[in-house]
């Protein structure tokens, strides 16, 4: 099963890396929904909350406050100017 490789990270803070089914989020373009094999892109991230499908696990959310949208390869970075996850989000990998 194909799947993404996601990296989120804020200004001064790691936030959680994984592998996921789905990435959702909101550029200053709209929103915007990532499946593993989804074309190369750079966008502007908008304030709001990104959504997170995880391979194994529940879906969750982390809200940003802006920064950059990257997709290349299957792998998916998020660099946020600041970012907060739920209490209960099980911590990703690094």
């Amino acid at each position: 099963m194909a799947e993404l490789q996601v990296e989120i990270v804020a200004a001064d803070h790691f936030v959680w890396s994984g592998a996921a089914k789905l990435v959702k989020g909101r550029t200053s373009n709209g929103e915007i929904g990532i499946l593993p094999g989804h074309v190369p892109m750079l966008a502007v991230l908008a304030a709001g909350d990104l959504e997170i499908v995880p391979v194994s696990g529940s879906r969750f959310s982390v809200q940003v406050d802006g920064g950059f949208f990257s997709v290349d390869t299957d792998r998916v970075v998020i660099v946020a100017d600041n970012a907060v996850m739920a209490d209960s989000v099980p911590a990703g990998t690094r």
